[in-house]
């Protein structure tokens, strides 16, 4: 068995920014939605707990700011005895010469970050972009080319100028259309003969309460609608970048974990189907510039009477395709008849081991999706997610024999190699979650570590950030300088 990789694929590593930068109130940034998001763990849920001018809360165990509509004129204040991990994450902003080149140390040719919409526009409304924002990434970008890596980058990470949430309840309203296609022409202006490769949405096919969408509804009738605008936004993205890039290449990057029926039953194989559906949806549409025919079906199971064009959208659709399809995988679910269905993932597979947090560990769940899409599509495909959560035990030299990510890694590994080389999918790389530790999006916390590298910091954010590098760090510095071929061994 050889796991050879096809020349040029790109190895690297994948960070969000409200996640892993910090810097918060430092080179002009904005307040972000995700800056009232508090840490948490899996006992108890993060939250938002935003306060009014005039005292009121917004409902802290609501999502996203989505209980009772919020006074155009009210000023948030953040609650001093809540932690909010955005605001210092691992830090990044003070740390990005040290993190380029520890990952350049392990290879990396690729890093995908996101850029922290709020620190371009901070508001989300400025008529001209805040420069020490984008001098800080121009900083970034130059120090990866002295190693040769390339930027993947994220334009909108599940997040958007805390303005722009309130004013216009997020992505429900076509105003946020105007303000992305603005931020998305300053970068690439300012970026664009640096970086071939960008998504313009991250994980836009996921609901949750600190989701993409931005609005105080996530489900229904304002959820679909709002994503019809996304989808209005990435396409004429896509359109821009060509036409100001013409060697640029778009993808958007969607939640794929792989779902199975949980029996043979035909009931449970076809709630399968269409809770699939739920996720080729969103593929279908930017994928292939159009809604498909099955829409009508996905709307009547969320309750949706239809979505309201304009003049020009099926158009703008059309001429928008993604170039690529881009995709996180962590693990596998099952669903039966009968199940919720915005709650995906039914009972333990009793085939599959599960990480401490309960997801179950699945290799060939990779490759069996990297097929569907491929199949499906018939364009590249990237793996810009894919990981193990640990609780990592340091040395007192901060050292970590982290032999399970090591496992895990290299089963995933193999059968994304396998879908290259025996499926003929053609993947264009592979970028993990995380190469340095960082803050965990579903829990907020620090103790659930994905990266090659510790950091030294706990879940309320104490410690010396020091920097250091796994066993698994130089195990995959192995594989890389092999292009995959010692995943053999």
């Amino acid at each position: 068995m050889t796991y050879q990789l096809p020349e040029g694929f790109l190895w690297g590593g994948a960070t969000a920014d409200f996640q892993f930068e910090g810097g918060f109130g430092e080179g002009g940034r904005g307040i972000l939605s995700h800056d009232y998001e508090t840490d948490g763990s899996q006992e108890n849920p993060r939250h938002h707990t935003m306060k009014r001018s005039d005292g009121s809360i917004i409902n802290p165990r609501s999502s996203f700011f989505y209980a009772d509509p919020v006074p155009g004129d009210a000023t948030p204040i953040f609650l001093e005895n809540e932690y909010y991990p955005s605001h210092k994450a691992v830090d990044f902003y003070h740390h990005y010469k040290e993190d380029i080149k520890l990952m350049a140390g392990m290879g990396f040719n690729v890093f995908r970050f996101s850029i922290c919409w709020s620190r371009i526009f901070p508001t989300g409304e400025e008529l001209e972009p805040n420069e020490a924002g984008l001098q800080f990434y121009d900083d970034v970008i130059n120090e990866m080319a002295k190693y040769g890596m390339e930027p993947l980058i994220t334009i909108c990470h599940d997040e958007m100028p805390m303005q722009l949430a309130l004013k216009y309840d997020g992505w429900s309203s076509r105003k946020v259309i105007d303000a992305y296609v603005k931020y998305c022409k300053v970068l690439f202006e300012r970026y664009g003969d640096r970086c071939r490769y960008w998504l313009t949405f991250n994980e836009i096919n996921a609901v949750r309460g600190f989701g993409p969408m931005g609005t105080r509804q996530s489900g229904g009738q304002e959820r679909y609608q709002a994503d019809h605008h996304m989808f209005v936004a990435s396409a004429m993205a896509v359109k821009l970048g060509h036409e100001l890039m013409p060697n640029s290449q778009f993808g958007a990057m969607y939640a794929m974990s792989e779902l199975y029926a949980r029996t043979c039953k035909p009931e449970d194989v076809f709630h399968r189907m269409q809770e699939r559906r739920e996720n080729w949806y969103f593929i279908d549409i930017m994928g292939r510039g159009y809604y498909p025919s099955y829409s009508k079906s996905v709307w009547r199971n969320r309750g949706v009477s239809g979505i309201a064009f304009e003049p020009g959208d099926e158009e703008i659709l059309r001429e928008g395709q993604l170039d690529f399809i881009s995709f996180s995988y962590y693990r596998s679910n099952t669903t039966q008849a009968g199940d919720d269905w915005f709650n995906v993932g039914g009972s333990p597979n009793p085939y599959l081991e599960e990480t401490p947090w309960g997801w179950a560990v699945d290799p060939l769940g990779l490759r069996h999706v990297m097929n569907d899409i491929f199949d499906r599509i018939q364009k590249p495909i990237f793996i810009v997610e894919n990981g193990m959560g640990a609780v990592d035990v340091a040395d007192e030299n901060d050292y970590v024999e982290d032999d399970y990510r090591i496992d895990y890694l290299k089963k995933h590994l193999q059968a994304m190699a396998d879908a290259i080389n025996l499926d003929g999918v053609e993947c264009l790389g592979y970028t993990m979650w995380a190469p340095i530790d960082l803050v965990s999006l579903s829990t907020g916390e620090m103790k659930k570590r994905y990266g090659f590298i510790y950091v030294d910091m706990d879940d309320k954010g104490n410690g010396s950030l020091k920097r250091t590098p796994k066993k698994s760090y130089e195990w995959m510095k192995e594989i890389i300088s092999s292009n995959g071929a010692k995943l053999a061994e």
